[in-house]
């Protein structure tokens, strides 16, 4: 068994025995741990670097260093406190105009593969960017780099109020902080509030209709109207396209040529709603209530429900004169009583849809599936070339 003497590069004094096993990493392992520095370097008396540990011979005094050079214990008769200066001396940095005083140490040791720590590892590799007062001078904001500083020196983050995290974050990346990083990221992330997902109200509603001129389209496409009470009010011209107005009250509503393209009107109630020229292509209104609708323009302009899930749907009653109600899915629905004339059924699905009392004079039900469909007390009769594919 072989044993050597460990010495801090540059001193004679405070040494280790320690036995020499395994391969190099080993030995620097338990230098690193003897000496209490994190050893990388090994050199011999006469500073030669020691790169294999087949070199090192019985009783040999060895020199440990932290990726420093090798200095000579002996030379310029230097007391050890001056040769260590490179782990305890005390520097000055200017950041961004303002002055911080620390030790090398501090930026070294904490995070020893950041930019700090390749900057300061050594003395006066910084020498030329140093001020009139020897601080040297690095480009960044202060109130950003006190936390990092703070951070090396005791491992805690620690950030002020009125200091936003997020630059904070950004000095700990161009810094190369990588574990303050990392822990940044996270407070960051819980700093940002959820996100809002809860229903508008009718109260924070009418607030917008009120603070929109009459003649400019309120674009509510993709809102979140579940529940609300928007009974009454006028809606006329609304982009709701994409818009979640489930058992939503939209009783007696004005909702003329308005945009209601895939919303959601599951379970709503639109009773007496006013629907001219309203666009609901491929919208979802199953379960919904649609009793006494007014679906005709005088104009001309049809109301399109092309698409549109409507199983369930009670329209009882309804005026739909040239409604276009193609490839619509009207399953179960109840449809007594109501004016189709001129309506567009092609490819409708009627199954076990009550049409009891209906018009459908000149309604088109080309392909569409009648099965068990109720067509009693017709006002005008169901001629076969209406239905016939």
């Amino acid at each position: 068994m072989r044993r050597v003497t460990l010495f801090v590069n540059g001193t004679s004094k405070n040494g280790k025995v320690v036995a020499v096993y395994g391969t190099l990493s080993d030995l620097l392992t338990v230098a690193s741990n003897k000496l209490g520095i994190r050893a990388c370097n090994l050199y011999n008396g006469k500073g030669g670097l020691i790169d294999d540990i087949a070199l090192i011979r019985d009783d040999d005094v060895l020199y440990v260093s932290e990726r420093d050079a090798f200095i000579d214990p002996q030379s310029d008769g230097k007391t050890s406190d001056d040769i260590s200066g490179s782990h305890t001396d005390w520097l000055t940095l200017n950041i961004g105009g303002r002055l911080f005083t620390t030790t090398r140490s501090t930026l070294v040791s904490k995070e020893p593969d950041s930019m700090l720590a390749h900057m300061f590892r050594e003395k006066d590799v910084w020498g030329n960017k140093q001020d009139e007062r020897g601080a040297y001078l690095i480009d960044r904001s202060p109130e950003y780099f006190e936390p990092i500083l703070n951070y090396l020196r005791h491992g805690q983050i620690i950030v002020n109020e009125g200091i936003n995290l997020l630059g904070v974050l950004e000095e700990a990346r161009f810094f190369g902080i990588e574990q303050m990083a990392e822990q940044l990221e996270v407070a960051v992330k819980n700093s940002h509030p959820p996100e809002d997902h809860s229903p508008l109200s009718r109260k924070e509603f009418v607030r917008f209709l009120l603070a929109t001129p009459t003649k400019s389209e309120l674009r509510c496409q993709g809102l979140n109207f579940s529940g609300a009470d928007l009974s009454r009010l006028d809606l006329r011209y609304i982009n709701f396209k994409m818009a979640n107005l489930s058992r939503c009250n939209l009783t007696y509503a004005n909702l003329c040529c308005s945009n209601l393209e895939r919303a959601d009107l599951s379970g709503a109630n639109l009773d007496g709603a006013n629907l001219q020229g309203v666009k609901m292509l491929c919208s979802n209104a199953e379960g919904a209530s649609l009793k006494g609708c007014n679906f005709e323009d005088p104009s001309g302009l049809k109301a399109n429900l092309e698409g549109a899930n409507l199983k369930g749907v009670d329209m009882e009653g309804s005026q739909m004169t040239g409604i276009n109600l193609r490839v619509a899915t009207l399953k179960n629905a109840k449809l007594k009583n109501c004016n189709l004339r001129g309506a567009t059924l092609a490819g409708t699905d009627l199954e076990n849809c009550d049409l009891s009392g209906c018009d459908l004079q000149e309604a088109n039900l080309r392909g569409s599936n009648v099965k068990g469909a109720i067509f009693e007390e017709m006002l005008t009769p169901l001629h076969m070339s209406q239905s016939v594919r």
